[in-house]
């Protein structure tokens, strides 16, 4: 296994003792006699497409295993990405932080089942946050929107999340409701 140029992994074997692997093939008894039955892979030119289908099915289980392997490499710059202040415009705005009230209860708005089909406007949301401006709210879209969780349909009022916003708001909600709180009960 190697990276070719940095962009492909590829996966190649191979095998200095082919009489390892038993194939079934003819076989030529002492007596002359002929039958057919699992034995030694020869070293022959005739033998190279049984070699190749056994070396082919050997790459594609370890490509198999190796693909099992869970690579949160992502994950991290997710994380960093969303937490991380934006600036737009000279005017910085702040990351999200999943243990703030505020923000949870704004992804929980968002996250809403009639938001994410239908779409949100600023007046939908408010319902469900108390004591909030229009002004207020606005800045909180303008966040999510740079941050890349929701985004405008042009000429419209209206907001839908992003697939990336849809897995910042699961985790995030996840996090809370299945691990913060029952372990702090």
């Amino acid at each position: 296994m190697y990276d070719k140029f940095y962009h492909v992994l590829r996966i190649e074997s191979t095998c200095n003792d082919i009489g390892a692997f038993r194939v079934k093939r003819k076989v030529e008894h002492r007596d002359g006699s002929l039958s057919e039955q699992k034995a030694p892979l020869k070293k022959s030119i005739y033998s190279l497409y049984q070699l190749f289908t056994i070396m082919k099915a050997a790459n594609y289980r370890y490509l198999e295993f190796i693909s099992s392997f869970d690579d949160h490499s992502g994950g991290k710059e997710n994380l960093t990405k969303v937490t991380d202040s934006v600036a737009d415009k000279g005017r910085s705005y702040r990351g999200l932080n999943f243990f703030a009230e505020r923000d949870l209860q704004v992804l929980e708005a968002i996250s809403r089942g009639q938001y994410m089909a239908f779409g949100m406007q600023g007046k939908d949301i408010r319902q469900h946050l108390e004591n909030i401006s229009p002004s207020a709210l606005s800045r909180i879209f303008k966040q999510l929107r740079l941050h890349g969780i929701i985004e405008r349909v042009q000429g419209t009022y209206k907001y839908f999340a992003t697939a990336y916003g849809k897995e910042i708001i699961a985790a995030g909600l996840t996090i809370r409701n299945l691990v913060l709180i029952p372990a702090l009960a």
